[in-house]
């Protein structure tokens, strides 16, 4: 399965991404991010699931290459699922949105945590510190497939990241604050959601060197290097594999 941006032809076995919102939606993640430095959740967090949006033309697929960006040392994976739109809604009601999804897939939001951390500073979101590449693949398994492991707000579904085979990150999709439903009829409040739009699930706990480093410090989890094999599996949904580039 291809994620092909918005500009591309349409082809067999593949899906165009009109647009990528990537959530925030693991507590465990958020939480221990802000623990490290010396925050407390906000109590808006937990109001109303939150996202930004990624840049479609930066997809990438499996086992492609992805280039470090120009003046990053401080690369880092982030282990999520995502959920694509299968049919148009506007205004949907968390409790039928979820019946607007395709299907559901690996995503590997990668963040240049050097580039990111002034532009958080700043207050606005991320913006160079992620526009570089977003991982989708390798497949989309239809939420009918994932029926038999419903658990919380999600499907009990394991979620680990590899580096150069090393486990570095274990999760589970059913940890998931904010459900698929939730996130689609937030973000199609006021607007439409189409065919082709990502949903993201935001990084699970554990999912990221950055959270990696601030519990067991940065020695244990160095940040990527060129040549480093990154792999994200999730139960069901595959192996979504790619390697690090110059």
């Amino acid at each position: 399965m291809r994620f092909l941006p918005p500009d591309a032809d349409e082809a067999p076995d593949a899906i165009v991404v009109h647009s990528v919102r990537d959530f925030y939606a693991f507590e465990e993640h958020v939480a221990t991010a802000r623990r490290a430095r010396g925050l407390d959740m906000v109590p808006e967090w937990y109001e109303q699931p939150v996202f930004y949006f990624s840049n479609p033309h930066a997809l990438v697929g499996p086992d492609d290459v992805v280039a470090v960006p120009p003046g990053c040392t401080e690369l880092d994976y982030e282990l999520e699922v995502a959920a694509v739109v299968g049919t148009a809604g506007r205004d949907l009601d968390p409790d039928d949105a979820e019946a607007h999804l395709a299907g559901f897939t690996i995503m590997n939001d990668w963040s240049a945590r050097d580039l990111q951390r002034p532009e958080m500073a700043v207050g606005l979101g991320p913006a160079k510190g992620k526009d570089f590449a977003t991982s989708l693949g390798p497949t989309l398994v239809p939420p009918a497939a994932l029926a038999d492991r419903r658990a919380g707000k999600a499907y009990d579904l394991v979620m680990t990241a590899r580096v150069n085979g090393r486990e570095y990150s274990r999760g589970n999709l059913a940890d998931l604050h904010w459900s698929f439903g939730e996130m689609l009829a937030h973000a199609s409040r006021g607007t439409a959601v189409r065919p082709g739009d990502v949903i993201g699930s935001g990084t699970c706990g554990t999912g990221c060197i950055l959270e990696l480093s601030l519990v067991h410090g940065a020695d244990a989890y160095p940040w990527l290097r060129p040549g480093d094999v990154v792999e994200l599996e999730v139960e069901r949904l595959g192996v979504l594999r790619n390697t690090v580039g110059s």
